[in-house]
């Protein structure tokens, strides 16, 4: 393809993205094919010659589309908002020709594990301070990190990668992780020889958007020096709103603190900044110096990103997108996408609690709303594999503290109020269904 082929194709293809976001909502959410559905559509070698766009253009729909799940559709809800906007799409393609290369542009699940071994090195460089011939190995046996029984599962990970005990607490009835539970593991495992190192709270858990207590919990890190990184992977792009800040209170005690762009700031997958309050932490680290990656340039000016990272060289740099959306959208423009996802879900809230069938097992605070039928878990199981088999909206399922849900997550870039009245219309209707045969 040359440079007039490019931009005569490229322009076709611009043009089908634009309809498939106009339109995404006359597609199913679900796609109705089965694993491996590809296989019969094509070929079973590469083809020797190249083939013409036009073909692969009509391969688009044929082949591809059938087996996509629409994350982005008004009527999926499952895990949360994909990003979306059109000045990150832009963002994208202006990187991918200059080949723009950037240096530590994390997603949070690398945020988390970064930070752990961080914390790790920190700690082990304090204990030889007062014992100057103890190994690594010898601390990181002693080491215990915590989070929350509602944390994502990359934290646990996080731990098994790094080597180090991960203790999972107890949350209150909110799923939140409070100071006390903390303390109280805290003073157990130093009584047993243990080092606690490191603590990952969350604000905005993915089960319910629980938020721990970062007041009572920040205090207890700093007595006992203790790396309290913060994921706020989904609800961090939400404190751009001055209404939600006061769920972060406590925040000023965390040494690192990480959110996804890609969820609910308008850029595309992926995009996770990283915050670290000494960027000596993570330079001290991970540094390791090469003649011919060294740093000519940027003097003491720019920060080399390469030391702060855990991959040796770059990542895709995601700075272009951000900037375009930023520029292009504005901070109020911003504000006002994620005060109207969680209007959403408070409409598609009022219309849970109008049916006396269902009940919301946990508070709706930004664009989650979780709800099952009232009665055994087992009616609930049923509501979901109902809607599976209808294909019609995407949901998925969380149990906390033995009681088994579904999350509705007001996920799509374009969700307005009659989507929201369509898919509580699918979900009474399949209740409808379950409740019915329940009685027979």
């Amino acid at each position: 393809m040359d440079a007039e082929s490019f931009e005569k194709h490229g322009a076709q293809l611009l043009r089908y993205v634009t309809s498939y976001m106009e339109n995404i909502r006359d597609r199913p959410a679900f796609p109705d094919v089965k694993p491996g559905y590809m296989r019969e559509l094509i070929p079973d070698t590469a083809p020797e010659n190249a083939e013409p766009w036009e073909a692969v253009f009509s391969d688009i729909e044929r082949v591809i589309m059938p087996g996509v799940l629409h994350y982005r559709s008004p009527k999926s809800h499952a895990y949360w908002t994909v990003g979306f906007s059109f000045p990150s799409l832009l963002g994208d393609i202006l990187t991918d020709a200059t080949g723009s290369i950037g240096s530590f542009w994390a997603n949070a699940s690398g945020a988390i594990l970064t930070c752990l071994l961080a914390a790790r090195t920190l700690t082990f460089r304090t204990q030889q301070r007062t014992q100057p011939d103890v190994t690594l190995g010898q601390v990181t046996d002693r080491l215990v990190a915590y989070c929350s029984d509602q944390t994502f599962p990359a934290v646990i990970k996080a731990g098994m990668l790094g080597g180090v005990r991960m203790h999972s607490l107890e949350t209150d009835h909110k799923g939140a992780l409070r100071g006390a539970t903390l303390k109280a593991a805290i003073l157990e495992d130093l009584g047993n020889g243990l080092i606690p190192f490191y603590l990952c709270a969350t604000l905005g858990t993915t089960a319910t958007c629980a938020f721990d207590n970062l007041k009572e919990l920040g205090p207890l890190c700093e007595e006992h020096n203790m790396w309290m990184h913060v994921d706020a992977a989904y609800a961090g792009s939400a404190f751009i709103c001055p209404e939600f800040r006061p769920l972060m209170d406590g925040v000023e005690y965390a040494t690192s603190f990480n959110l996804n762009a890609h969820k609910w700031l308008k850029v595309t997958y992926e995009c996770s900044p990283l915050w670290v309050k000494n960027t000596d932490y993570l330079q001290n680290n991970v540094k390791v110096e090469t003649e011919f990656l060294k740093q000519t340039m940027g003097g003491d000016v720019m920060p080399d990103f390469r030391h702060w990272q855990i991959s040796a060289t770059s990542k895709p740099c995601r700075a272009i997108k951000v900037w375009f959306v930023l520029r292009l959208y504005g901070l109020t423009a911003l504000q006002n996408f994620i005060r109207h996802d969680v209007a959403m879900a408070h409409e598609f809230e009022a219309l849970v609690r109008s049916d006396v069938r269902f009940e919301i097992p946990a508070d709706v605070i930004m664009g989650l709303v979780c709800f099952r039928l009232k009665g055994p878990n087992a009616l609930t199981e049923r509501l979901l594999k109902k809607l599976r088999e209808d294909h019609k909206i995407y949901l998925i399922p969380a149990m906390m503290k033995g009681v088994y849900f579904l999350r509705l997550a007001i996920c799509g870039p374009f969700v307005i109020s009659s989507d929201v009245k369509y898919s509580w219309d699918v979900i009474r209707q399949a209740a409808d269904v379950i409740l019915g045969s329940a009685k027979e």
